[in-house]
């Protein structure tokens, strides 16, 4: 993999190319883009769900509905996919504010000051995964009963796709909120990722929900 191939975005890249990215011997790409990635594969299954439903004349009185989440899976999808990329950067960002100079007090203030920096813009990037994978979730749990049911497996693989989604970048928010020096806002910011934490529980209890309705 050449470094200009990692450097792209993850949009402008072949799937196989991003996976030698991820499993290069570099720390970033990580753990935080796979979480993100996860995310963008439950946004795209709710969509293709809600793609398979509409022009129906069964699901005729859903469409209104079902063609709002298709599009708000969409955009979902998007922002899932952009957040890949900012979360390469908050890495790599981080990264390099441990590597600047230290040598006078001038120096180690902003040192210092671009650490802690750089640790809330990584807490923050994982936490805006666990919301992006929350929201497809909530899209998920509302297509069951007005969607096509040929796809309701897709359903149940996008609701807990996205609740993986939210345990990884969980993981990614503890390891840099235990560096926050800022008690209020590692607060503020633990309580935000309870909530998320909170509606993988849900996403994971449909997945089980639709699995007992296939069986039977």
């Amino acid at each position: 993999m050449t470094s200009d191939a990692t450097s792209r975005p993850a949009g402008d890249q072949t799937i196989g190319q991003w996976l030698d990215a991820l499993g290069s011997a570099t720390p970033a790409p990580g753990g935080g883009v796979a979480a993100a990635m996860s995310a963008c594969l439950g946004a795209a299954l709710v969509e293709m769900v809600c793609r398979l439903t509409t022009g129906k004349a069964a699901f005729a009185e859903h469409e209104p509905l079902i063609t709002a989440i298709g599009d708000a899976a969409r955009q979902l999808g998007l922002d899932a996919l952009s957040q890949i990329d900012e979360d390469t950067a908050a890495f790599t960002a981080l990264m390099a504010s441990y590597r600047l100079p230290k040598d006078t007090g001038g120096q180690q203030a902003a040192r210092q000051g671009a650490i802690r920096q750089a640790i809330h813009r990584a807490a923050v990037v994982p936490l805006g995964v666990a919301a992006t994978a929350a929201e497809v979730i909530r899209l998920a749990a509302q297509l069951p009963g007005r969607s096509n049911p040929n796809v309701l497996s897709d359903v149940a693989v996008a609701a807990s796709t996205a609740a993986a989604a939210i345990d990884a970048a969980a993981v990614n928010v503890d390891v840099n909120l235990v560096s926050l020096t800022d008690p209020d806002l590692k607060a503020a910011l633990a309580a935000q990722l309870a909530g998320y934490v909170a509606v993988a529980a849900e996403g994971r209890q449909l997945a089980t929900e639709i699995r007992e309705r296939i069986i039977g």
